[in-house]
């Protein structure tokens, strides 16, 4: 369990400047996440939305953004580098910081039970890319005097990944797949991976992260998939140079 001194009781007040092509108008939302192209998808459905966003790639520098500010949302990845998203949620939950609305999202379904175990208030599958199950997902969650008043046409806009936000993504795997010597290393990259490729619906990409994971999970030889992995993102990256 992550302990972390966090800053008061924050209530959410109804905002009354949200409209029906902005319903977040008025909401601070902090995402907790490690991915740039997930992280950039979040940065334009937020301003699509009328929030306000604020950014932290780690459970580390998402507290220090708690000590300092008061958030209305927070969106919190459940594999971070430095920790495991649920005892982030868990920590929030507990706290006496009582942040309105908890999110936890993952590339892997599975995780939603251990999101909503741990105190979230709902879960958002990755690739997170529609504008309307964005929104739907935060206001479903709201308090009721919180709540926009009147009806509203869902939109049907999808945010495409980012295709500089994909490349440093790749590049980071890439740097992490040349120093990887540990356990908690290959756990991370496959999960991290297997995120990435969801949002760049990358099928060839996902079911190489997927492999490594169930591998390493089964205790067999990693060579193999390692090898196959970093061959597939040092080619993603090439392609990217060319284009």
């Amino acid at each position: 369990m992550i302990e972390q001194e966090l800053i008061g009781v924050h209530e959410i007040s109804p905002w009354r400047a949200a409209t029906p092509n902005r319903p977040l108008n008025g909401l601070t939302v902090l995402v907790v996440e490690d991915s740039r192209v997930a992280c950039e998808a979040m940065r334009l459905l937020c301003l699509r939305s009328g929030a306000r966003i604020r950014r932290a790639d780690s459970i580390r520098s998402a507290l220090r953004h708690l000590q300092t500010y008061r958030p209305d949302v927070v969106i919190i990845d459940m594999g971070l580098p430095d920790g495991d998203g649920a005892d982030m949620i868990a920590t929030i939950s507990h706290s006496t910081q009582k942040v309105p609305v908890v999110l936890g999202i993952s590339g892997d379904p599975q995780n939603r039970e251990a999101a909503l175990r741990a105190g979230a208030d709902g879960f958002l599958a990755k690739p997170i890319e529609n504008l309307a199950v964005f929104q739907q997902a935060i206001l479903a969650a709201l308090p009721p005097e919180a709540q926009p008043q009147g009806l509203r046409s869902l939109p049907n806009e999808v945010i495409a990944a980012d295709a500089q936000a994909l490349r440093e993504d790749l590049t980071h795997v890439a740097d992490v797949l040349a120093r990887a010597g540990d356990t908690a290393a290959i756990d991370y990259i496959a999960r991290f991976l297997a995120g990435v490729a969801r949002s760049a619906h990358d099928r060839m990409l996902e079911d190489a992260a997927t492999a490594l994971a169930r591998g390493h999970a089964q205790g067999q030889a990693l060579a193999t998939d390692l090898a196959r992995i970093s061959g597939l993102v040092q080619d993603r990256l090439a392609e990217a140079r060319i284009s």
